[in-house]
């Protein structure tokens, strides 16, 4: 099938490719238990998904001492080290990705994960090779800031105006509009549906067979 808006299709990784959200959730409370500090609960936790690890403890534990946040992230990383090599990727994302890769777009990952976490994770579900580029937080500024979708457009010479990202926060929502690209929100992750709604999107996708339908008829 010809592509009608894009080229080039950009996706989030935990929370809309892989189903990590709960398990994020939990590793980010265990930590803050380790060491004895308030306890944030499902929501706010489920809410920092997707921006830089540091970020992310700064933004869910914003009164606590600064001198535990590197603390934080240590504990963080101990307990997901322990489940990471568990989490699947969502029901039909392989198939999702195959049928875009042979209908000739190029696809990338942008995410808040670490290289060392994307390049683990990616291995261990066997997607790499699906992939063109790939884009960390700790490589560049974190969502939503626009640069990682400008450092993956670049690379791949692409056009903005033909880029889609899609993802499971507003984060990823508000990095393609901070870059000027086109934006898809999926419901499965770590965001409400009525949290994604505050920023516009083309779709939001309920599960990834409605993501790879909404893809297939417009993308």
């Amino acid at each position: 099938m010809a592509k009608k808006l894009f080229d080039f299709i950009v996706f989030d990784w935990d929370g809309t490719l892989m189903d990590s959200t709960a398990t994020i959730v939990k590793c980010i409370q265990a930590a803050a238990r380790d060491l004895q500090l308030p306890v944030p609960d499902d929501a706010a936790a489920a809410h920092v998904i997707g921006l830089a690890l540091a970020d992310a403890m700064r933004a869910v534990m914003p009164d606590v001492d600064p001198k535990y946040y590197p603390k934080m992230v240590e504990r963080y990383r101990y307990h997901y080290l322990v489940r990471d090599h568990e989490l699947p990727l969502f029901p039909g994302v392989r198939e999702m990705l195959g049928d875009l890769a042979q209908q000739g777009y190029f696809l990338a990952v942008a995410t808040g994960k670490s290289r060392v976490g994307l390049n683990r994770a990616m291995n261990s579900a066997n997607v790499l090779s699906m992939f063109d580029a790939t884009r960390c937080a700790d490589e560049t500024f974190s969502k939503p800031h626009p640069a990682m979708l400008q450092e993956l457009t670049r690379e791949l010479g692409q056009d903005m105006q033909r880029t889609l990202m899609i993802g499971d926060t507003t984060h990823d929502l508000l990095m393609a509009a901070n870059a000027g690209a086109a934006a898809v929100a999926v419901e499965y992750g770590a965001h409400e549906p009525e949290l994604l709604a505050t920023v516009p999107s083309l779709y939001s996708a309920k599960k990834v067979a409605d993501l790879h339908q909404w893809l297939t008829e417009n993308a």
